[in-house]
């Protein structure tokens, strides 16, 4: 079984990926430099699951 995410995450995660479509890939290292770039998020450990979430909804996407 896997984590079960806030909702919040997910919302901030679909929301920037529908907004800047072409900025995300499936590196992490990659979204966690572009979240930290798009958003004024306050704390690593948020930027860091944003980018998680947003790193596996377009590894799932893709399959």
């Amino acid at each position: 079984m896997g984590r079960i995410r806030p909702t919040y995450i997910k919302r901030v995660s679909l929301e920037l990926v529908n907004k800047y479509p072409g900025q995300f890939s499936t590196d992490f290292e990659a979204n966690k430099e572009m979240v930290d770039n798009l958003t004024d998020v306050q704390t690593v450990t948020m930027r860091n699951r944003i980018a998680g979430y947003i790193t596996r909804y377009l590894s799932h996407s893709e399959i």
